[in-house]
């Protein structure tokens, strides 16, 4: 880590920020998600100069390979966590689906906002539904959580990779090169795209991937005060499912290249989650699901540390390529 940064957080004699940069990859949706958090900030510090970084990252350089074959989604945060280690940037704000499991040294996910739609949705300008989807058309997707599902449900559509951002995405649809592409319903609906869902698929059998729907922010741990002006941007019901899905993710080693996912909802207190492991081709899956009393982040890592150990006593082991991690 750089030890000498080109700036630090700067702050007025009140302690509140008087300028704040944030980094962002360059995409429309993730464009989108650092302008809502910079409003945000600017409501709770109105003299605050908030900026925007765009930054290009690995990941949406690299389209012609799945992300599971060259790094998985790590490649979309790495860019943003130099810019915040040499001072370039003071946050960087990241879908939480694509940051790695275990946060590298020296970072902090210091805040998770209020969750959007965490509905995988079908896309198509021909057909209502998967069900209508006749043999050998091609659905795209660039999850192998999503095609291990649609492989076991409908062996007869072809499943192919969809890479690049939303934009990208929809003008593939639109070209004719899939017949339907699955999608995040969340960046949809933030680009004010919801008209051109078609459904949103149902969290039985489609369980989203841990994170999905949620933003969350990233700073340096050695910035405590950083993290203590984004706290009212908290949403605490989002964190606490997050970190319960984002520890069953950790435990069985979840990244790019295992079908894996991990969704909670709440029933008042109580947090349900529900999460499974399934090969690729979809012919093997483990499911497992907990629900109980959450009122804090160690609650939630408890909830979700019973679901792993559900799945690994099924054998969750044998459907992930590399094995749990050590």
């Amino acid at each position: 880590m750089s030890q000498t940064p080109i700036f630090s957080p700067i702050a007025s004699n009140s302690g509140t920020p008087e300028r704040l940069v944030i980094a962002t990859r360059e995409s429309r949706l993730a464009m989108w998600q650092a302008e809502h958090v910079r409003d945000c900030l600017k409501k709770l510090y109105p003299a605050c100069d908030v900026q925007i970084l765009g930054m290009t990252t690995r990941g949406d350089q690299i389209l012609d390979k799945a992300l599971s074959k060259v790094g998985g989604k790590g490649l979309f945060v790495k860019e943003l966590e130099t810019a915040l280690e040499d001072g370039r940037a003071d946050l960087a704000v990241h879908s939480l689906k694509d940051v790695p499991m275990v946060m590298p040294e020296g970072f902090d996910l210091s805040c998770v906002m209020v969750r959007e739609d965490a509905h995988d949705a079908f896309v198509s300008n021909d057909y209502a539904s998967l069900e209508d989807l006749p043999k050998g058309a091609v659905v795209g997707t660039s999850s192998l959580r999503r095609e291990s599902v649609l492989r076991s449900r409908f062996p007869h559509l072809v499943i192919q990779p969809l890479r690049g951002n939303l934009d990208t995405r929809m003008g593939k649809l639109d070209r004719g090169e899939y017949q339907a592409i699955i999608l995040a319903a969340a960046g949809l609906k933030r680009l004010g795209l919801g008209s051109r869902i078609r459904a949103l698929l149902p969290i039985d059998p489609y369980t989203p991937a841990a994170g999905q729907g949620a933003l969350g922010i990233e700073t340096l741990a050695q910035h405590p005060r950083i993290r203590e002006w984004l706290a009212p941007l908290n949403d605490l019901p989002t964190l606490f499912a997050v970190t319960a899905e984002r520890m069953v993710s950790r435990q069985l080693g979840g990244s790019c290249e295992v079908p894996l996912a991990a969704y909670a909802t709440w029933d008042k207190d109580h947090m349900n989650i529900r999460s499974f492991v399934a090969s690729v081709d979809g012919t093997a899956s483990c499911l497992a699901s907990a629900q109980g009393a959450v009122k804090s982040l160690e609650d939630a890592e408890a909830l979700g540390l019973l679901v792993a150990q559900d799945l690994i006593a099924q054998g969750a082991e044998r459907l992930l390529p590399n094995g749990l991690p050590k």
